[in-house]
């Protein structure tokens, strides 16, 4: 409590707040629990499910329907969830449908830990056993093949038999639609809706044609998000706008609203030549600083330009930044490289500020070569913007020269370190990718030999000079061999040129749907991110205004 009084308002305080709250909670010391858990700021699923346990111990029932949406998330639940989950089914509101949902959801997951606890709450004579779980999962093919004529006779048989058809999927959706072909006769219309919609879902991943035959036969069947985008995505290969159109407006009404749905759901209404539809999504979108508000800036006509720049902060307002107490921790922390521990001190003390503060924050970070939290912290402004800021573009003396003697758009190079490093030199992944363009060490060996790079060895990766040498002939070698695309470019140089390929049709397609329909969602995420950038790092460049669709092609 000393520590709490001295530090009021401070990151660790609240830290510590909400490891004592675990604690207060775990021993079911209520009393004290109820007077401290209001002060926390930031509370985690554990401590949460602490305080939905204490309202539930004051007759507050409210706490129950909050809780109820945790039983269907497909991850561990803290052992602090446990107590609502049992009084959930204890008290009726969760049925043996919703058991068999969530474990269904565990089970696409792999989450056997999590699966196994969840059968346990089925009714006697229901709950598959841990070693039937294990084979559905570790051997699914083998499982259908053993799988016994009487099986369909249980709700256990049947729901073990759609999990192994549904993991078969993952790995061939071809061959677990044909071992689904010999037992489909077995099982509900509901039953068999959902298993269309999870060989739909593996099929667009996949980019297989049949995935949209599978998704069509699924109907009306209830589809998790991550399987309606899907269906839109694998729509979208197909230049289907009309299933485009149908999948989107199957999403959650805030699923419906996120830029990327908004904007293709734009697209599909100008395809069915409903112009006034399409322009009023798109203004929805417009002027946003990212790929879907870029897209839309495009379908409008209206050429990427930049906002008006906020005047420089003062000498004052950055001194009085620097001054506060989590800034002064929070570069002490960088100091000591230790990064994630100053990245979280920033980002608390700059939470809340308004423009002019975020924007003298930044310069801040800027004059002491934390790019990072520059970039960070001014893309949090509102109103008031610098877009040097956030599209900061240091060593330039080391990128432009290299860029310009390999024919690189040097907008793209800088968009794409942004992404991978913001600018940290000493930047390391968790795979081992080093530096500002983030290199593999095999990478790095081989571009450095290909080049015939002199005295090289691996521990020179994260010399600035040497990262940009390696990374911008590894980025022109990947352009050279895609087509000179920058989109699948981008994409090689995240995960790999042989993927990049693979994701590309056989017949021409347009640059977005290649990006939208990425399977990986790091990737996809990516992707877009690198080339959204670059219209912004070409517009500083070359003051000139820009078009993300012409980049993409």
């Amino acid at each position: 409590r000393d520590f709490l009084a001295r530090h009021a308002g401070t990151y660790l305080a609240d830290k510590l707040r909400g490891e004592w709250l675990k604690v207060l909670g775990k021993r079911q010391e209520w009393d004290v629990f109820d007077a401290e858990y209001p002060p926390l700021v930031q509370p985690d699923q554990e401590s949460t499910c602490y305080g939905l346990q204490n309202r539930l111990r004051l007759a507050d029932l409210g706490a129950l329907d909050e809780a109820r949406p945790l039983w269907f998330v497909a991850a561990e639940l803290p052992e602090s969830c446990t107590p609502l989950m049992e009084q959930l089914i204890a008290d009726k509101r969760l049925s043996t449908d919703d058991i068999w949902e969530r474990l269904r959801g565990l089970l696409e997951a792999k989450k056997m830990g999590a699966a196994k606890n969840t059968a346990a709450y089925l009714p006697v004579g229901q709950a598959p056993s841990a070693k039937t779980l294990e084979a559905v999962v570790g051997n699914p093919v083998r499982h259908i093949a053993l799988l016994p004529d009487n099986f369909a006779s249980s709700r256990q048989g049947r729901e073990m038999a759609l999990a192994a058809v549904q993991r078969a999927a993952r790995n061939d959706p071809a061959q677990a639609a044909r071992l689904w072909e010999g037992i489909k006769d077995k099982f509900s219309a509901a039953d068999r809706g959902y298993l269309y919609g999870q060989l739909g879902w593996m099929g667009a991943l996949k980019h297989l044609p049949e995935g949209l035959g599978w998704y069509a036969v699924a109907g009306k069947a209830p589809l998790s998000d991550e399987q309606v985008a899907w269906k839109a995505r694998a729509a979208l290969r197909a230049l289907n706008w009309p299933m485009v159109q149908e999948a989107i407006e199957q999403m959650p009404r805030a699923m419906q609203a996120q830029p990327d749905w908004v904007y293709w759901l734009g697209r599909a209404h100008a395809a069915s030549g409903r112009q006034e539809e399409a322009r009023a999504l798109y203004q929805r979108v417009a002027g946003q600083p990212n790929f879907y508000g870029n897209l839309s800036d495009d379908e409008l006509g209206r050429p990427i330009m930049l906002p008006s720049k906020a005047q420089k902060p003062s000498a004052e307002a950055v001194n009085a930044i620097a001054a506060l107490p989590g800034i002064r921790r929070a570069l002490a922390l960088f100091e000591l490289d230790m990064r994630i521990e100053g990245i979280r001190e920033w980002n608390w003390t700059v939470r809340g500020m308004d423009d002019a503060n975020l924007l003298a924050a930044a310069e801040l970070a800027n004059r002491l070569d934390i790019y990072d939290r520059a970039i960070n912290t001014a893309d949090r402004t509102q109103a008031l913007h610098d877009y040097s800021m956030r599209y900061l573009a240091p060593f330039r003396e080391h990128v432009e020269p290299k860029a310009k003697a390999l024919q690189l758009d040097e907008g793209w190079v800088y968009g794409l370190m942004r992404q991978e490093s913001r600018f940290i030199t000493n930047a390391k992944s968790v795979v081992g990718a080093k530096g500002l363009m983030q290199l593999m060490p095999k990478t790095a060996s081989w571009v450095a030999k290909k080049i015939g790079l002199k005295d090289f060895h691996p521990g020179r990766t994260n010399d600035t000079d040497v990262n940009v040498t390696l990374g911008t002939n590894y980025l022109k070698l990947v352009l050279d061999e895609l087509d000179s695309h920058p989109v699948l470019a981008s994409a090689a140089y995240n995960a790999g040129p042989g993927r990049a390929r693979r994701w590309r049709d056989v017949k021409p397609i347009e640059g977005a749907i290649y990006a939208e329909t990425i399977p990986f969602n790091e990737t996809r995420d990516y992707v877009k991110k690198v080339m959204s950038n670059a219209v912004y790092y070409s517009a500083l460049f070359d003051g000139q205004p820009q078009s993300l669709k012409t980049r993409l092609g």
